[in-house]
């Protein structure tokens, strides 16, 4: 049994991989912005860039995988600022609480979440993680995101960065806004559909971060989206299939800009993302393909 730290435990993310690790046994540590009401609770204020670093010591490892939501409202400039001090400065608490434990006391492994919009505008170009960053917002964020690592992997503690693509789950995220479209009949192409979409099933993410985790000698950047990306026009086409449902409403690229204005260059936008180094550490998928990943959030 390990004792692992979560933060963003009561997220999409978060709460299937506490669900996952507590069924195997685990102890879960739970870093929270209220006061403590549990013994499983340890305070931090991610914003402000303070944590309780006695609540890390003894932990195996510490999964980071806390902030603002990207897709909960449109991009003000506040909202933006929001976005990034809610991951950078947190991660940079928790990275300066880690390596300023003992190191008797120092998690193994940590564990800081990510973006596939680490690589930006794609097009039809395939990247891994050997890829440089993109352009724009997001890429600026990411490297930022997980820059703010540097005092834990300086401690020499080994430091993972989970690049996420597109979470497959009725809970949340993205497709948790789809999924009553299409079964509504409502779903359709998102502008003109040939964007790639790198989507990942919610329980090969779980699986995923686990084996980052429980696998000694894996660290730096990992793609956390499944082996074969699709354009939005192929997976309206499968999530018509799998939910018997028709897939006519388009919705034209001037309705998004004008509806989700800065955001809609994160759904028009085209990322061919591949796991590369995922699959060469000996992860395998147990849902690689999309009728399989939207099968398995039904």
């Amino acid at each position: 049994m390990r004792r692992i730290a979560v933060t963003g435990a009561s997220g999409l993310i978060g709460s299937a991989l506490v669900r996952s690790l507590t069924a195997d046994g685990h102890e879960v540590v739970r870093l929270v912005r209220h006061e403590p009401r549990a013994a499983d609770e340890v305070r931090w204020d991610p914003e402000g860039g303070r944590v309780d670093a006695a609540g890390l010591a003894g932990c195996h490892g510490v999964v980071n995988l806390a902030g603002a939501g990207v897709g909960d409202r449109r991009w003000t400039d506040a909202y933006k600022r929001r976005i990034r001090d809610s991951r950078v400065n947190g991660t940079a608490a928790l990275a300066e609480a880690v390596a300023a434990l003992d190191e008797k006391d120092r998690p193994r492994v940590f564990v800081n979440g990510s973006a596939m919009g680490y690589y930006g505008e794609t097009g039809d170009r395939a990247v891994d993680e050997s890829a440089p960053a993109g352009e724009g917002f997001l890429p600026s964020l990411c490297v930022d995101w997980e820059g703010a690592t540097a005092p834990a992997q300086e401690a020499g503690v080994r430091t993972v960065f989970t690049r996420t693509g597109l979470v497959v789950s009725r809970e949340g995220g993205a497709w948790g806004r789809l999924f009553p479209l299409f079964q509504a009949g409502l779903g359709g192409r998102m502008g003109d559909g040939r964007q790639y979409w790198s989507f990942i099933a919610l329980h090969d993410e779980v699986a995923a971060i686990r084996h980052l985790i429980e696998t000694d000698g894996l660290s730096g950047p990992f793609n956390l989206t499944a082996p074969n990306p699709l354009t939005n026009r192929e997976i309206t086409a499968a999530m018509g299939r799998v939910l018997h449902r028709p897939t006519l409403f388009a919705v034209p690229a001037p309705v998004l800009r004008s509806v989700l204005g800065e955001m809609a260059g994160d759904v028009l936008g085209s990322a061919r993302v591949l796991p590369t180094r995922l699959l060469e550490s000996g992860f395998r998928f147990a849902f690689p393909g999309i009728e399989g990943a939207i099968r398995a959030a039904l």
